[in-house]
């Protein structure tokens, strides 16, 4: 694999790309926020691993960036930052894992492996369409009635999912672990926080909502009638 540490501590940088290497990977090294977003675009990497705080640019504005751009390289954050709002911060902002320093590299390795292992969009799944609602997934391009709607990267990520199971009941620990990478309930309203935005979108500018609740189950896409 093709890998970009992006660490501005060189004993953790130097700890980490060594043992990567070492298992046989390549590996990219940036201490700067800006220098490692500009190497970020420009290098096709398989994974990123990513400091939260960096000079000139800290790591969240760094996968903002990549997000907004439509990059969805994984991306492990690596930080001293252990709060679990601190893991939410990181996850919202498109991060797709979170380990805290200090780390063990067998961890880190495996995290690693597991976000390379993801599938590559296929063919089949370039696009999703329930009702007069369709999604783009290579151009990351969202409409409903022909109308385009504008949804940032965990939004999308969030109808993406909804879409995948429409007519089906998506319960919010399936919300969890699919949309934000979680295996533990963080205690937080981040699920009702972003089925709001969504809503807000997708459903209040038209005549006939598709995202439905359904009390102590969860949530559910339907096909407008």
């Amino acid at each position: 694999m093709k890998i970009l540490v992006i660490e501005d501590d060189t004993d953790t940088a130097n700890y980490t790309a060594e043992g990567l290497r070492q298992e046989g990977h390549a590996v990219d090294l940036e201490s700067n926020g800006k220098a490692g977003l500009v190497r970020a675009i420009g290098g096709q990497y398989d994974v990123l691993i990513v400091d939260r705080r960096l000079p000139e640019i800290d790591g969240l504005t760094i996968v903002k960036s990549l997000r907004g751009a439509a990059d969805k390289t994984p991306v492990l954050f690596l930080t001293t930052m252990a709060g679990i709002d601190d893991r939410v911060e990181g996850l919202e902002a498109g991060g797709d894992d979170y380990l805290v320093k200090p780390f063990a590299f067998s961890e880190l390795l495996a995290r690693v492996h597991a976000l390379a292992r993801r599938p590559p969009l296929a063919e089949e799944t370039a696009a999703l369409k329930v009702g007069d609602l369709e999604m783009d997934l290579i151009k990351h391009k969202v409409t409903r009635a022909g109308t385009e709607i504008e949804l940032l990267p965990r939004e999308f990520r969030l109808l993406e999912c909804l879409m995948r199971n429409a007519g089906r009941v998506v319960t919010r620990t399936m919300l969890l672990e699919q949309v934000w990478d979680f295996h533990f309930d963080p205690k937080t309203n981040v699920v009702e926080t972003q089925v709001s935005r969504l809503r807000s979108k997708l459903d209040r500018p038209f005549d006939r909502p598709m995202i439905q609740t359904r009390r102590g189950a969860g949530y559910i896409l339907a096909k407008p009638r």
